[in-house]
């Protein structure tokens, strides 16, 4: 898990090596800076701290660095962008020494923190110099966390602080806010400057506080639907326009979600549990969590028979044939009266 791998950094238990990779581009920047601020004081940075990117520099010019010793401290601190030699992408430009690069892996600088850092979903495990590294190097991958360690980071975070969070808390961020990592972060920053240090968030602050994503107040529309709520849903839609939202991405974004939901409930029916669902869908597990339950309350035919009356409705606005909010209220008002009711 992520917290751990940053809890050994926090102790001091630095290595000589790091390689860090994956598609959550936060996570690789956090790890960075954490290994950063860890290593070197605030005005040891600007002579000890080197980066490197591996499509326009050789990475033989970073290790000469690494080798050099550090100026006005005890470590130096190189990042290495985008080694790409460790994937399965194809030579660039840029002629790398491989062989300089496997000496250092098996002999690295005491003084140096070298971090090879790259946004790769996967790496090419049949090379040698990938092997290697793997072998000698502190390893992070940074996927999209899964909902236990994305609550174990929320909690990290606001620690940071000196701020705690309620469990409920934590549940109603993660639906108004999503599973963004970027924007988590920010919610968390406003939330705990809030409470002030030595606070705690509660689920009050964050519905207060946290600002709803279009893709978030159409998760709500949806709710209003599953429960025949449909005038409260009309009102969700006309906060939307309010907002200047238009009224065609509403459907568009309509359209995922009950096409998400349809989805969700066929694989369910089949006997698929979440994480696999999720794998499938490549959709974040929090994210099938909530759909399963908006899901139960429909059946696969209901489901069908929404996705269709969205893709008709998509058609009307498109084509002009009648106005965009029109159709929208008119969709919803046809749900209403009952073109597909709620399973029992």
């Amino acid at each position: 898990m992520v917290v751990d791998f940053w809890g050994k950094i926090k102790k001091g238990r630095l290595s000589p090596l790091y390689l860090l990779y994956g598609t959550e581009s936060f996570l690789l920047t956090e790890t960075y800076e954490l290994l950063l601020r860890t290593a070197l004081a605030e005005e040891e940075r600007e002579w000890n701290a080197s980066v490197y990117d591996c499509e326009e520099t050789p990475v033989q010019t970073a290790l000469e660095d690494a080798e050099t010793f550090p100026f006005f401290g005890e470590k130096r601190v190189i990042l290495i962008k985008n080694p790409y030699f460790f994937t399965a992408e194809k030579e660039k430009e840029v002629e790398h020494d491989l062989k300089k690069l496997e000496s250092y892996i098996l002999s690295p600088s005491s003084f140096s923190i070298v971090i090879f850092a790259g946004p790769y979903e996967k790496l090419d495990e049949r090379k040698k110099i990938t092997k290697l590294i793997k072998e000698h190097a502190e390893v992070l991958v940074a996927a999209p966390l899964a909902e236990k360690e994305l609550r174990a980071w929320v909690a990290e975070r606001v620690k940071q602080d000196n701020v705690t969070i309620e469990e409920n808390a934590i549940d109603t961020l993660l639906k108004l806010a999503g599973t963004n990592l970027t924007t988590l972060a920010n919610e968390l920053d406003k939330l705990a400057l809030f409470v002030g240090s030595g606070g705690t968030i509660q689920q009050e602050t964050v519905e207060m506080l946290v600002s709803r994503t279009l893709e978030q107040n159409v998760f709500v529309l949806v709710e209003k639907v599953t429960k025949r709520q449909i005038a409260e849903a009309l009102q969700v839609f006309y906060d939307l326009l309010e907002n200047n939202e238009e009224p065609l991405k509403i459907l568009a974004l309509l359209a995922s979600q009950f096409r998400l939901l349809y989805q969700v409930k066929w694989l369910m029916s089949r006997g698929y549990g979440q994480q696999q669902i999720a794998s499938i869908l490549k959709v974040h597990p929090f994210r099938v969590k909530l759909a399963m339950g908006q899901a139960a309350l429909f059946s696969e035919q209901e489901l069908a028979a929404a996705v269709r009356q969205i893709a008709e409705a998509d058609y009307e606005m498109k084509s002009g044939a009648m106005d965009r909010q029109l159709v929208m209220e008119l969709l919803l008002m046809r749900w209403n009266e009952g073109m597909f009711t709620k399973a029992e």
